[in-house]
């Protein structure tokens, strides 16, 4: 239970400044572009859309945590779902704090340096066009889902899918700009916002830290040297372990040496994606449905890559 309880204070006190970043920046979008109009103009394009949302990650400097607020601000805010997904999967990699810790951390090894950012475009990517396949009713939670139809358009979401607005209104009445809204209520929403997913993170914290302390690492080490049972097992480490993504290039470097090139960039793409600590947080944007497509397609998506690492680093 110390073990435990030691695991849980350092993956909270990791991730609650770049949640804290994260909330901060959704609060400062809203009062800057009230009403999200700039966000409706992201491109729809299948692959230029989530290409679009990943280029935005290297511009904030928010882990996965940070990253889901900001998400769920595009999102709600009428953006177009494969540019808020391609934030959403790809901006824990691309940020400048994670790519330099990357480089940090592996300076002997350029080619991780090029291929993190490059498979985690490729995981978002994928996750994007799968998760377009199901209807935003039965993907998005139904809050966020009523929040992202009062954004849109009239002419995208009727009166009766928003339950909201005037009959007989305008098709551009949503595109007209609101009011900024008053100082005091943003923080007193941003506040709220930041509690809400603070508490989730708490819950994510307390299972991955009890994870931790009954799984030992070296049960997914001894497989290190075999091809596919290497990437397997550290896709498994980086679900239990739940580290933050702007340190997890230093966790990785202490058994770099022990597991093939395959299972170690594994390691990398998919905690920023999902993890035991994001699955509370996701919950706020996703429905079963999705949480569940999520994590089968970045496992799958990340276990190719690794394979085709591991053939290209033989």
């Amino acid at each position: 239970m110390a073990t435990a309880w030691a695991l849980f204070q350092g993956l909270l006190i990791e991730a609650l400044p770049f949640l804290l970043i994260g909330v901060l920046i959704s609060a400062a979008a809203r009062w800057l572009a009230p009403g999200g109009r700039w966000l409706r103009r992201l491109p729809t394009h299948p692959l230029l859309g989530p290409l679009t949302g990943a280029a935005l990650g290297f511009a904030l400097p928010a882990c996965e945590c940070g990253n889901v607020p900001v998400a769920r601000r595009m999102l709600g805010g009428g953006a177009p779902l494969g540019a808020g997904l391609g934030f959403l999967f790809a901006a824990p990699v691309l940020n400048p704090i994670v790519i330099a810790s990357t480089w940090a951390a592996f300076p002997e090894q350029p080619w991780l340096l090029l291929a993190r950012p490059a498979g985690a475009v490729l995981v978002a990517v994928g996750l994007a066009l799968l998760l377009a396949l199901v209807p935003e009713s039965q993907l998005l939670q139904s809050d966020l889902l009523a929040e992202r139809r009062l954004h849109q358009p009239l002419a995208v979401v009727g009166l009766l899918e928003r339950s909201s607005g005037l009959v007989g209104g305008a098709a551009t009445a949503a595109d007209a700009p609101p009011p900024r809204p008053p100082l005091a209520e943003l923080m007193k929403h941003a506040a709220n916002e930041f509690l809400q997913l603070a508490l989730l993170l708490v819950m994510g914290c307390v299972i991955a830290a009890l994870v931790q302390s009954f799984v030992p690492r070296s049960w997914l080490l001894a497989v290190g040297g075999a091809p596919t049972l290497s990437i397997l097992a550290l896709m498994l480490l980086a679900l239990v372990v739940s580290v933050c993504s702007s340190v997890d290039a230093f966790l990785a470097l202490s058994f770099a040496a022990q597991v093939t090139p395959g299972a170690l960039l594994a390691f990398l793409l998919l905690g920023p994606v999902i993890d035991l600590k994001l699955f509370s947080l996701l919950g706020l944007l996703f429905r079963p449905r999705g949480l569940l497509l999520t994590t089968a397609g970045a496992g799958l998506m990340v276990l190719l890559i690794g394979q085709w690492t591991n053939l290209w680093r033989q």
